[in-house]
């Protein structure tokens, strides 16, 4: 199982029959931060707080995800309505592969 995050929806076209489709690319979240990465010692806590800074300050960007494509779809306007789930940009869900099936659940705050 794999928490994945709607990072682009495109209209597009379908190629063989001209129809309007839609393209939706699923990008896998995955934690940047490692516990691991910085050192203990006083130095490194004092650069880590001036990075900090920075990044409260606008000057630095703050990276929490690090996020690859993970699922690519392409949909004609009639199987996004069988598909039966209405994606938003920026919405996470789990993505489940079992048994020749992928199966979406969306992920409600504070799980």
């Amino acid at each position: 199982m794999a928490r994945v995050k709607v990072n682009r929806i495109s209209s597009v076209t379908d190629p063989s029959t001209g129809l309007p489709a839609k393209q939706i690319e699923l990008v896998e979240v995955r934690d940047a931060r490692r516990p691991d990465m910085y050192s203990v010692n006083d130095e490194a806590r004092v650069v880590q707080g001036m990075v900090s800074q920075l990044q409260a300050m606008g000057l630095m960007p703050q990276i929490r995800e690090f996020g690859f494509s993970k699922v690519v779809m392409t949909l004609t306007e009639t199987e996004y309505d069988l598909f039966g789930v209405r994606l938003d940009v920026n919405e996470v869900y789990e993505l489940e592969i079992r048994n020749a099936s992928i199966t979406l659940r969306k992920v409600t705050e504070g799980t």
